[in-house]
């Protein structure tokens, strides 16, 4: 029913910068919530930014200053702009879908890697 494609993961240098893309399948598509989670290895998976159907955006302490999240309904897409990457921000991260079609319901993307070293 709901399609989520994520790509712009890769291999970045700690100080660098990446832009995550989520694309939302479904013409008539749209979500109480669009949020980015994230996975590392051995741990469990966390929420990184959310926003929301009107513009309102929450993070993480962590990410907080550094990630910036966008949505563009248009285009049934959602951003992660993620600016002075460190190497604890390596992870597989997670698009999400809140509340499409009832309250609550939740869909998922593929994941998308994300690792920072030098």
């Amino acid at each position: 029913q709901v399609q989520l494609v994520e790509s712009g993961g890769g291999l970045v240098q700690p100080g660098g910068s990446l832009r995550l893309s989520c694309a939302a399948s479904g013409s008539t598509f749209s979500a109480d919530f669009m949020g980015w989670y994230r996975q590392a290895p051995g741990k469990q998976r966390q929420l990184v930014a959310r926003i929301s159907s009107d513009g309102i955006t929450m993070y993480a302490d962590a990410v907080k200053g550094r990630f910036t999240i966008s949505r563009a309904d248009a285009k049934n897409t959602v951003f992660l702009q993620m600016n002075s990457l460190k190497p604890e921000d390596t992870a597989v991260y997670y698009c999400n879908a809140n509340g499409v079609f009832t309250i609550g319901d939740n869909y998922w993307g593929q994941g998308t890697q994300v690792t920072v070293s030098s």
